[in-house]
Order: structure tokens, then C-alpha cells, then sequence
């Protein structure tokens, strides 16, 4: 029996490409006519990257994508607040990438066609429902010109976004995603990389902050690079705001004048928004967390079942464990409710946790207390924040999201080395 995908995305990729290979059979079904780079900056966290190595993928990832090296917090005035090493260089046996979101797509894309075959995904096809058997799953599809179908599988992984089909069929009361205020501007600009080349650097606070970090390598001749840049602003609740959308074209006039003032001599946050390659506008929304994710035969996984706010780079590496996390579910316990029953014990606490975390104390959040003390400006951060307190802060978020050193470091393999699927 197959395990039948809904969605075409990263989640749904990963877990495609895990099925391969372990040898479970499988088949996605994508909404789009035809899978394109889409999005911009992403990033991946050292527990994401060591299970794309683990498929295979180590040198398609570092291709496309940064090493990045460092993460530093900086005031609205540009003062250094705090500055942590990344991937390997803070210990970690596997790096942490930043990368454009539709190459990594694109990537795992092409390395699954190349890897099963181009009919191991049917695009243009989009999920309608579900339908849950003793000893099956139906889920149910119609295409772009109003054909309707339906796919018998052993199991139905939703990985069909924010806005799946298959959680409101789960939960129909739920309702849209909740805006919690504040809107981002997401572009990519060709520019030089600033700090050491391969640095993330957040400054602001909360309702003003800039975020930015570069996604390509430098070109040896111009010396520019791909830099991914947010621009954060804060609304009053209930104020009007469009619809979350990836990829939707923004307006430089709705955000660039609140900017023009952080004009700082280490990095031109003004120039890049206005020579930007593309801007696309979202609204910071996220879901309450669900009291459960499985359904019989039919289970959430990706943004389907833990829409979280896009902070803490978590969004995308959390999609990737799931799928990993998925495929040593049928492992032990074949293709079976119970696989998604161990899968969902597995990964639903910590992402419960993290939903939480990122609505009140993201890793972020230290900016706004640098703020609330002394608006920003300081001659010495020790004299508003002891470093043990900016350490302690980091430490939480990375206990909380289980991305600490010494436990991705000693976390055995999620899939064993050559493993199989014996059903």
C-alpha cells in the first residue's frame, strides 16, 4: 500500500525523498501546475541540515546555500548587544545553511524526480478531503480544469500548509490563521556581505526590527552577494491587513519611510530595501496548537500541523524533521495508524512548545528588553544586560526547541544508516 502526500512543498518533499529512501511506496499530489522557485531567505538549523546529509544531499544543500558562521543583535542605533557563533563554529557537527527558499524547493524538486521518476508526483491536483478505513485512506482531489478523483493509500500525510484542507476538515470550526500584529517586507538584494561575510544580524525590536543575512556566496569578480533582508513593523490589533500570501508583491511605500533613519555605517538597511531584486509582503500569523494531529489513518505534518511564527528559524527544519521523524515511524511500526500515532508523540510536544515560545519569548526577544531599558543606547551593554542573562536567554530558546549543541550532537541517527522498510 502507498503512502499518499498531500503537498508538494518541503515537507512534502523531505518526506518523499525519506520514503525513497527507505523503500516505502509513495505519491504526491501538488495544487500548482508546475513546481518554481518561489519565496526568498530560509534557515536551516544544524538538526535540519544533518538529516539532509543523511539523505544524501549534503553536497546539493552547500551549492545553493551559506554556511552561516554567526548571529548578532544589534540596538535601532546599531550598537552590538550580542554575537553567538552558528553551526559548526559554535560546536555543532553539522552546519547551519541560510539558503533561498525556492532553490531549496527546486532542489528537492529535481533530486526526487531524478531519484524515483518523474510519476512519483502528480502537480495540478488539489486535496478536497479525506476519507478514513479500517484498512485504508481516501483522499479525495479535484484538478485545475474540475476533474475529481479519488486515491486509496494506506495513509494520507497532510502537508498541504497553513491553510490545509485536511486540518479544517479535522478541525471545521478552527478558522483562519490569527494575525498577532505585526506585518513583515521580505526581499533580496545584490549587495556586499557585511561582518564576516556569513553573518545573520537582527536589529531593532519588536514593531521595528531589521533582520538580514546573505543566501549566495559572494561573486569572486563584483563581490556581491544574494542578501536577504526582513523589515518588521507592528500594528494595532484589529487593524485591517491583506491576507497571508508567500508570495505576494509588496508596496515600498507601506514600510520604507519608518527604515530610512537606520542608516547605519556597517550596513545600508535603506539601500537594500530600495534596490531590492524582489519584495513580498506577510503578515506574522500563526495557529493554536491542536490537541492532536492524527486521524486514523490520516496525519498532519509541516505548517499543516504546527504554523508557527517565523522566528527562531524553525519553520522549514521543522517540516524536515517531521518527515524524517515519519519515516522511522514506519520503520518500526510499518504503514500503520500506529506509525502516526508514534510520530505525532514524537514531534507534537516540542512543537506545541516552540508555537508558544515564538508568540511571547523568541530568540528575539532580548532586543526588546535592551529597548525597555535604555531605548537602545548604551556605552556598554554589560551596564543594561549582563552577558549571563543575553547567554541564558539564547540557552532557553534552544532547550525549548531541542536545538542545543549537546543534544543535537549526541542525538542518534533518526534514520539508521541503510534501513529498509520491510512491509
Amino acid at each position: 500500500m502507498t503512502v499518499l502526500i498531500a503537498g508538494g512543498g518541503i515537507a512534502g518533499l523531505t518526506l518523499a525523498l525519506t520514503c525513497h529512501q527507505i523503500g516505502v511506496p509513495f505519491k504526491v499530489f501538488e495544487a500548482v501546475p508546475s513546481i518554481k522557485p518561489m519565496g526568498v531567505g530560509i534557515n536551516l538549523q544544524p538538526t535540519a541540515v544533518r538529516e539532509l546529509f543523511d539523505l544524501g544531499l549534503e553536497d546539493e544543500i552547500s551549492a545553493i546555500g551559506v554556511r552561516t558562521k554567526d548571529y548578532g543583535m544589534h540596538s535601532k542605533h546599531g550598537l552590538h548587544i550580542w554575537t553567538e557563533p552558528r553551526g559548526t563554529w559554535a560546536g555543532y557537527k553539522w552546519p547551519q545553511f541560510s539558503v533561498h527558499r525556492g532553490q531549496l524547493h527546486l532542489m528537492l524538486f529535481d533530486t526526487l524526480v531524478k531519484r524515483a521518476g518523474p510519476d512519483c508526483i502528480e502537480t495540478g491536483w488539489r486535496v478536497t478531503g479525506f476519507d478514513n478505513h479500517p484498512d485504508e485512506a481516501v483522499l479525495q482531489l479535484i484538478s485545475s480544469a474540475g476533474e475529481t478523483r479519488e486515491e486509496k493509500g494506506a495513509l494520507v500525510i497532510a502537508a498541504d500548509g497553513i491553510h490545509s484542507t485536511i486540518r479544517a476538515q479535522m478541525v471545521p470550526d478552527e478558522g483562519p490563521p490569527a494575525w498577532g500584529g505585526n506585518i513583515l517586507w521580505r526581499g533580496t538584494t545584490q549587495a556586499k556581505p557585511f561582518m564576516s561575510g556569513a553573518s545573520m544580524v537582527m536589529i531593532g525590536y519588536d514593531g521595528l526590527r531589521f533582520v538580514s543575512y546573505p543566501i549566495s556566496q559572494a561573486d569572486p569578480e563584483t563581490g556581491l552577494a544574494t542578501i536577504n533582508w526582513i523589515a518588521n513593523l507592528a500594528f494595532a490589533k484589529g487593524a485591517n491587513f491583506n491576507k497571508e500570501d508567500w508570495n505576494r508583491q509588496a508596496n515600498l511605500d507601506d514600510f520604507l519611510p519608518q527604515f530610512r533613519h537606520f542608516n547605519l555605517d556597517w550596513i545600508d538597511i535603506p539601500g537594500l530595501i530600495e534596490t531590492a531584486d524582489e519584495v513580498l509582503e506577510y503578515p506574522m500569523v500563526d495557529r493554536d496548537p491542536l490537541e492532536r494531529w492524527t486521524h486514523g489513518r490520516v496525519t498532519l505534518m509541516g505548517d499543516a500541523a504546527h504554523p508557527a511564527y517565523p522566528v527562531g528559524s524553525n519553520g522549514a527544519g521543522s517540516a524536515i524533521l517531521d518527515a524524517r521523524r515519519l519515516g522511522a515511524a514506519f520503520l518500526s511500526d510499518g504503514l500503520t495508524p500506529a506509525a502516526l500515532e508514534a510520530y505525532e508523540a514524537d514531534m507534537r510536544p516540542q512543537a506545541t512548545a516552540v508555537t508558544l515560545m515564538n508568540r511571547v519569548a523568541g530568540p528575539d526577544t532580548i532586543l526588546d528588553v535592551v529597548e525597555a531599558r535604555c531605548g537602545g543606547m548604551f556605552d556598554h551593554i554589560n551596564d543594561v544586560i549582563p552577558q549571563e542573562e543575553l547567554a541564558a536567554h539564547a540557552d532557553k530558546y534552544k532547550q525549548t526547541a531541542g536545538t542545543s549543541v549537546a543534544e543535537t550532537n549526541a542525538r542518534p541517527r533518526t534514520i539508521p544508516e541503510g534501513a529498509t522498510y520491510q512491509g
